[in-house]
């Protein structure tokens, strides 16, 4: 298994707001929206250096996702920013409408998602938004892991054309991943080549998918491990390919099993190369108050987890 190292934990809505400054600064037309909640979402530093090219559209996220689309007619690439269940679920409708159907260059930044939002309870902790994102026509949908990889995906991002919704998250987490990254939408990252099982995983429990490797290679099983950013377009050579090898894969997200990754893998594999699967994931439920840590552990999505359904589905191969 091979040896990864972090020298600090940070939050991944810190690498949007570092990565949102760099991409302003290499294209005058990057402009951000904020549905009054600019601190929570990092964006005070390109608030105070680029005010001109800052909007506070205030506690009105419907708008602001109507304000973006126009937007870009004028040839801007808005960043819209709020929390991961106002930028989707309360505004699907405009979403949908206004951004996907005519295929608008807006980028949807969500932060807060999932679990680890944590004391602010299951209204707060949207666990849908992956699967409700991808099944628009067009909309490319992006979950980095760490500080690094959220930096360097939102300059990717503004740099693409067409409709994106890039999540993040609250937590600070183990920032592993290299400092001068190249983020290829679409592309997964190999992180640990192995033959037994292949490891999916996205986002936050891509760290507890490594730590899980290095328990299982004490357990002698050689682990496979891919951290798939990109939910769609989905690296459909890459799963395919690793999972001919291993015979059997688990993914993990923070996110319901209904709608997120392990079902678009699912999917995949049933189309092409049917094998055991396994999923990490919230078992259709909402989420609760509560501390994030525990909130993981209780809902199933820590490496111990992993672990455990790894030796289940190598039981089934």
């Amino acid at each position: 298994m091979k040896k990864f190292t972090f020298t600090e934990k940070l939050d991944t809505r810190s690498g949007f707001g570092v990565g949102l400054v760099e991409a302003a600064k290499q294209n005058a037309d990057v402009v951000a929206l904020c549905a009054d909640l600019t601190g929570s979402l990092k964006m005070d530093a390109f608030a105070k250096e680029f005010p001109e090219r800052f909007f506070q559209v205030g506690i009105a996220e419907a708008n602001m996702m109507g304000l973006a689309a126009g937007m870009t007619i004028g040839g801007k690439i808005p960043f819209t920013g709020t929390f991961a269940n106002f930028s989707t679920g309360r505004v699907y409708d405009q979403i949908r409408q206004s951004i996907a159907y005519s295929n608008k260059n807006v980028k949807i930044a969500a932060s807060h998602a999932g679990l680890t939002l944590g004391e602010d309870g299951a209204t707060h902790q949207i666990l849908e938004d992956l699967g409700l994102m991808k099944m628009l026509p067009g909309m490319v949908v992006i979950n980095p892991c760490d500080f690094n990889q959220t930096k360097a995906a939102t300059i990717a991002v503004a740099k693409y054309v067409g409709p994106v919704y890039l999540r993040f998250g609250r937590p600070t987490v183990p920032n592993f991943t290299p400092a001068e990254q190249v983020f290829e939408i679409g592309k997964a990252v190999m992180l640990n080549e192995g033959s037994d099982v292949t490891i999916i995983a996205t986002g936050h429990l891509v760290w507890e998918a490594i730590l899980a490797g290095e328990i299982l290679a004490e357990k002698g099983i050689n682990a496979e491990i891919i951290n798939i950013h990109t939910i769609k377009p989905l690296d459909e050579q890459a799963i395919l390919k690793s999972v001919a090898k291993t015979g059997c894969v688990v993914s993990a997200e923070e996110h319901n099993y209904i709608g997120g990754l392990g079902e678009s893998i699912a999917s995949l594999l049933g189309r092409h190369n049917p094998k055991p699967i396994e999923m990490v994931a919230v078992q259709d439920t909402f989420g609760e108050s509560g501390i994030p840590d525990q909130l993981m552990k209780k809902y199933g999505l820590t490496a111990a987890d992993i672990v455990a359904k790894v030796e289940k589905v190598i039981a089934r191969k």
